[in-house]
């Protein structure tokens, strides 16, 4: 529960899907469960979306889009 009583439902699809909207824009994005970057894994390659780089630490996966990580390295 929150702070106001209520249950709160967290939709992992749903925050998976955001996150490929993240990507797709440019930006990195950060999975903290197996779960989520498994999905986001699964729903880039369903895209075509080959060019990201992915981060995996014991915190979580970092999703990197090719043209960001290009541009580090100017």
């Amino acid at each position: 529960m929150d702070v106001t009583g209520k249950e709160m439902i967290i939709n992992r699809k749903e925050m998976a899907l955001k996150k490929v909207e993240k990507i797709k824009a440019g930006y990195s994005a950060f999975a903290e469960s197996k779960e989520v970057s498994d999905f986001i894994r699964k729903e880039l390659k369903r895209l075509g979306i080959d060019d990201v780089y992915e981060d995996i630490t014991e915190l979580g996966s970092w999703f990197i889009p090719a043209n960001q990580r290009d541009e580090d390295h100017k």
